[in-house]
């Protein structure tokens, strides 16, 4: 194990970049959601206020209020899609790599690693949209991804957590497909058909 090189992050190394870097499969998953809230969930929800609205007094009537507070919601998250999309920078892991960059890990690569105990876990380095702990993703601008960043196989970098000081030996980088969860239907939405529609993303909120 060379011990030579300890790598701890810069303190005037950003964690809030300008770009959105991502996989192809999460940019897929941002895409879908984006659809569906504006093909189908907005419209539905659209639906039940004007039947709402219908109904009389609307100050007293719980289905406009439900609905007018749920239209402002799905607004809010096709705004913070849209602005996610637009600044996306998108990074294929399986990209053939040569050199430091296929030797070293930037975003996109899998790293596995030991921490002073001995105890091994295997990460991969994806974008702030795609964290997913249970898949071990973890996102490059975290305090583990900033340490991992820019390592190779024996060296010995520097985690700056919460809970404190650690010191984590690279053990392997790699750079191979990573499955991103796809988006899925949110349980109690107001469209009934499965599954998000594959037309085109409409260009207006309307």
């Amino acid at each position: 194990m060379r011990k030579g090189f300890t790598r701890k992050p810069k303190a005037d190394e950003s964690a809030t970049p300008g770009k959105n870097y991502i996989t192809p499969g999460g940019v897929d998953r941002l895409q879908d959601e984006l659809r569906f809230l504006l093909t189908r969930e907005r419209r539905a929800v659209t639906a039940v206020v004007a039947w709402a609205a219908s109904n009389g007094d609307r100050s007293e009537n719980a289905d406009y209020q439900y609905g007018k507070r749920r239209l402002r919601q799905i607004d809010g998250r096709i705004r913070f899609l849209r602005k996610r999309i637009e600044a996306a920078e998108v990074v294929d892991p399986e990209t053939p790599r040569t050199g430091q960059a296929a030797a070293r890990a930037f975003f996109g690569a899998t790293v596995r690693y030991a921490n002073a105990a001995g105890v091994e876990r295997v990460v991969s380095i994806v974008g702030a949209d795609e964290v997913d702990l249970e898949r071990n993703h973890v996102s490059w601008v975290s305090p583990l991804g900033r340490a991992l960043l820019k390592s190779a196989a024996g060296d010995s970098v520097v985690l700056q957590a919460p809970g404190g000081t650690e010191y984590l030996d690279v053990l392997e980088v790699r750079y191979q497909r990573i499955s991103v969860e796809p988006f899925r239907e949110p349980p109690g939405s107001e469209s009934s058909s499965k599954g998000p529609s594959r037309r085109p993303i409409p260009t207006d909120e309307g």
